[in-house]
This record gives structure tokens, C-alpha cells and sequence, in this order.
């Protein structure tokens, strides 16, 4: 289906772009590091990399980098490269990136004052190997230049003039892709709670509640994606309702809960229930169906099956 001249998806998004640069700590080997050891002619095998520089001294780069992009995971969708967040969300994502490029400021500031001496107690622990590595250091500049964390927040629109139709032609197969991008990441976050919190369990804490409340949450925020987006955050939130509010959880709740990660994990199922609930099924008939381990079967006396819902998810009118 054609997006219209301006989508309703895009006016009430925005896309992130997320820069983070971590300097490797490598250099590359060269012949003359093995000055007195024969190696295989080019043609055959190149020299691979030599760190000049411990790699535990980056680490809480890697893990601040980790950080920015499980915080756009868990509000925005995969897009453009980057990230589609809900506009109303823009703010809390911004505040919370501001606080990670903070902490990104403060190690870099104190990894570029301990870097001389870093490269000499590499070094001191590698003796032996002392030369290839002295003969490979660069310049604190040149190390400062290769660490830096940023991101841009920008407004999709539609290209306009006489060529519109080939300009925007690009941006509509993004943005048709959104929900099943939604939805595929939906998937993956129920696969690895089910993996993590759920497998084999018989009686599960309600911290395993987690994934879940995130799911839901995200879901909420980014319905404006697509029409069956809701209904699924809807489900969720009615399972979790069910839950009782105290103590640990097993037997029936477990039961609904395991049956909720799967159908999460079919994104096929799943847009099947969310248009049954669209057409006005209950989410109480959904859940319960989940716990019987049934197959989904409309709530109508006709015979009619329920029919397929494509791959492609449609816009039923949202644009």
C-alpha cells in the first residue's frame, strides 16, 4: 500500500542517530616484527593485529555504548540506521542519553590522562615482545580523535516537487517496513526472556516481569506504527493484570505467561490474534486460549476461517 504525501507515522516520530567511536587499541603487524622468524608470502596469509595497549582500559566504553543503545532499544524501532522514537518519549530519551555521553566524557578524560602510562604497563606485562609494540604506539591526539560519543535527533517529512513519487520512493519501503521491524524485535526480546527467565521454570520471581512491562511499554508508546501494534500492547498489559500483586508466580499465571512469550515469539500468530481483537474479540478469550494451549479460532457462530494476515503489514487508514 502507497504511503499519502505525509504519513501520519511520520508526524508523530522521530529518528535518532547514534555516533559512538572507540579506538581499537590495534595496530597493524608488520614484517619487521618477526625479523628473524620466515613467514609465508602475502599471496598466502597476511599479518594480522597487535595490541599496544590493554584492552580492559576501554572496556567501560564498550559498555556505556551498550548502554545508549539498549536505552534506544527498549523506547524506539529499528530505522534509517538508526532509531524511529515515539516524538512524545524525544525529551526522557534525550535526558537519558545526555547522562551516558556524560559518564562517556568523564572516561575518556581519565583514560587520555593515564594513557602514557597505559602503553608502558602494556609494555612491563608483555616482556619479550617489548619492541613491536614500542615501535607501534601513537599520540594521545591521534587516540582522543578515535573516542567520542554523539547523537543527532532529527524530523523525517516526505521529499516534495515534480519528482516526489522517485524521491520518496525509498523512505515508503522504510517506513512500510516499520511494523514488521516492530514486531520482529518484539520477537527477539520474547525469545530471550522466555530463554532467560521462563525455560524449564516452575515457579518463576516477578522480576522475570521485566521483558514483559518493557514490551508492553514500547508497545504503547510506538502504536502509532501500525493498527495491530495496540491491541497486542493491550493483551499484554491485560496478562499482567492477572497476575497476582505479590509473591511468586507459578501454576495457571506461569502457564499464560509461557503461552503470552510464545505467541510473541510467532509475529505471524500474533498479528492473527491482534486483528481477531481488533474485530472484537476479548483480550480474556485471547489469554485463556493461551492457557489451553488452543489454536486461534474466531468468537463468531460462522464457519468462515480467520483469514491470513500478510507478511506486509498494512496501514488500515493510519496512513
Amino acid at each position: 500500500m502507497k504511503l499519502k504525501t505525509e504519513p501520519q507515522v511520520l508526524k508523530c516520530m522521530l529518528a535518532v542517530n547514534l555516533n559512538v567511536n572507540i579506538w581499537s587499541a590495534k595496530r597493524k603487524l608488520n614484517p619487521d616484527d618477526f625479523v628473524h622468524s620466515e613467514l609465508p608470502p602475502e599471496s598466502l596469509a597476511s599479518l594480522g593485529s597487535k595490541r599496544i595497549c590493554d584492552p580492559k582500559t576501554l572496556k567501560i566504553f564498550s559498555t556505556l555504548k551498550a548502554r545508549a543503545v539498549n536505552v534506544l532499544d527498549k523506547s524506539g524501532v529499528r530505522f534509517l540506521g538508526g532509531w524511529a522514537i515515539p516524538e512524545a518519549k524525544a525529551a526522557e530519551i534525550v535526558n537519558l542519553l545526555d547522562m551516558i555521553a556524560e559518564e562517556f566524557k568523564h572516561a575518556k578524560d581519565s583514560f587520555m590522562k593515564n594513557y602514557d602510562q597505559a602503553v608502558q604497563n602494556w609494555i612491563a606485562n608483555n616482556p619479550g615482545w617489548e619492541k613491536i609494540i614500542a615501535n607501534s604506539v601513537v599520540s594521545a591526539d591521534y587516540v582522543a580523535e578515535r573516542i567520542a560519543f554523539n547523537w543527532q535527533v532529527f524530523k523525517v517529512v516526505n521529499p516534495s516537487g515534480r519528482k516526489k513519487a522517485l524521491l520518496e520512493a525509498g523512505l515508503q519501503s522504510e517506513v512500510n517496513n516499520l511494523g514488521c521491524t516492530l514486531f520482529n524485535e518484539v520477537a527477539k526480546d520474547a525469545r530471550e526472556a522466555f530463554n532467560r527467565s521462563f525455560m524449564s521454570k516452575s515457579m518463576i520471581t516477578r522480576k522475570a516481569l521485566s521483558p514483559l512491562k518493557n514490551i508492553q511499554q514500547k508497545l504503547h508508546d510506538l502504536s502509532f506504527i501500525e493498527p495491530r501494534v495496540a491491541p497486542v500492547a493491550s493483551l499484554i498489559q491485560s496478562a499482567l493484570d492477572k497476575i497476582p500483586s505479590k509473591g511468586a508466580i507459578s501454576g495457571t499465571s506461569l502457564l499464560m505467561l509461557n503461552g503470552l512469550l510464545t505467541l510473541l515469539n510467532d509475529t505471524t500468530a500474533l498479528t492473527n490474534y491482534a486483528q481477531e481483537i481488533i474485530d472484537g474479540r476479548s483480550n480474556d478469550s485471547v489469554l485463556d486460549c493461551l492457557i489451553k494451549n488452543d489454536k486461534p479460532q474466531k468468537e463468531t457462530k460462522s464457519k468462515k476461517s480467520v483469514p491470513k494476515v500478510s507478511n506486509k503489514l498494512e496501514s488500515l487508514g493510519l496512513w
